[in-house]
């Protein structure tokens, strides 16, 4: 179980760093870590060069992974595990204050699933 914030942090920009490509790194500094996709799309009434899509922020207390398939496909994540749905706070962000095994293992399954769904849907 991992209880270090700067080991947790690296932890999880490893996990997105792993889906570059299909998805994009768009920032990268130690306040925000963001990946969207690659292709122009409608995003509410805007065009955007890429769908967002995750996004970690370091907070003095935990680490903030907000994860937007979470919030456009809601019906395919019901099955998150208790300890993952712990850490869920609101819709989309995960406040992440320990790490274990099993939830970096969900967390990497979860961002596949949400690659195959955009993928689906023709975002990325």
């Amino acid at each position: 179980m991992k209880t270090d914030l700067n080991e947790i942090r690296d932890t999880l920009q490893a996990i997105f760093l792993n889906q570059v490509p299909p998805l994009k790194l768009r920032k990268k500094s130690d306040e925000n870590y963001e990946l969207a996709g690659t292709k122009e799309v409608m995003q509410g009434k805007q065009k955007v060069d890429g769908i967002y899509f995750a996004s970690l922020v370091p907070k003095p207390k935990d680490i903030r992974c907000y994860f937007f398939p979470i919030y456009t496909h809601v019906d395919e994540y019901k099955s998150l595990s208790d300890e993952l749905k712990k850490c869920l706070k609101g819709k989309s962000c995960f406040h992440i204050k320990k790490l274990s095994p099993s939830m970096e293992e969900e967390i990497q399954q979860m961002m596949q699933k949400g690659i195959d769904l955009y993928r689906k849907d023709g975002l990325i």
